[in-house]
């Protein structure tokens, strides 16, 4: 289990990414059924696939076309999303105002999610939140996905901080699982691939929205040393 919240300990929060800050399950479901029909299977809807949505491409890819097609089904899926991300993903409400007025409050961030951290820096950039990173964290730099720790504990690396000053925020149990991993908090928001229903289970604290932080978490002076400078967000 991850340890307890205690908001006044707290000087940093890593986050997860889609379903948590960006919601860009319409590009991910355009390029799900781009490989779909590569294999001439029929296409799926919206809310079929943001059920499978979180664990990594890999796994995604294994899950609609078939674990014996997944390199293909990788390949189709890039080429796809490389073209439509940008049309097809929007900040969640409040994203940017939140991360935005966090650190005026003098917390550092960061994101670790399992999307390519070369897709999340373009995402984070084109909705004006990557200046507010210290670090974005993905499986093509960490070697590992979630739940494994690595990519969440290069994230309190960059901001330096140790895992008692921070907290996961996130939307899926799986982000449970991977704050556990980490040794840090988690913090849960409803608006990605798991039912509230199944966030309220965990017994962690779940905000009703993202904006909500700004209630749990009250401003703090900057701290000097290591990554105390925001907008560093080149990653590990």
């Amino acid at each position: 289990m991850p340890p307890a919240l205690d908001p006044r300990r707290l000087r940093g929060l890593v986050f997860d990414l889609d379903g948590t800050l960006i919601d860009s399950y319409a590009a991910i479901t355009e390029s799900v059924n781009a490989a779909r029909r590569a294999f001439g299977l029929e296409p799926m809807e919206e809310s079929d696939v943001r059920r499978h949505v979180g664990h990594g491409l890999e796994r995604l890819v294994a899950d609609i076309v078939g674990p014996d097609r997944v390199e293909e089904g990788v390949r189709l899926f890039r080429e796809r999303y490389g073209l439509v991300y940008r049309d097809g993903t929007r900040a969640r409400p409040g994203a940017l105002t939140t991360l935005r007025e966090l650190r005026r409050r003098g917390y550092r961030l960061s994101v670790a999610s399992n999307k390519p951290a070369r897709f999340s820096e373009l995402i984070l950039g084109d909705l004006g939140m990557l200046e507010h990173l210290h670090a974005v964290q993905g499986p093509d730099r960490a070697g590992s996905t979630k739940p494994e720790p690595t990519m969440i504990r290069l994230c309190l690396e960059a901001m330096g901080l140790r895992p008692a000053e921070a907290a996961y925020v996130g939307d899926m149990t799986l982000d449970v699982e991977s704050a556990a991993e980490a040794g840090v908090p988690v913090i849960l928001v409803p608006g990605g691939s798991t039912p509230e229903a199944d966030l309220r289970r965990t017994g962690h604290r779940l905000l009703g929205s993202l904006r909500q932080l700004l209630l749990v978490l009250p401003p703090r002076a900057p701290r000097a040393g290591p990554g105390a400078a925001a907008g560093d967000h080149r990653g590990g």
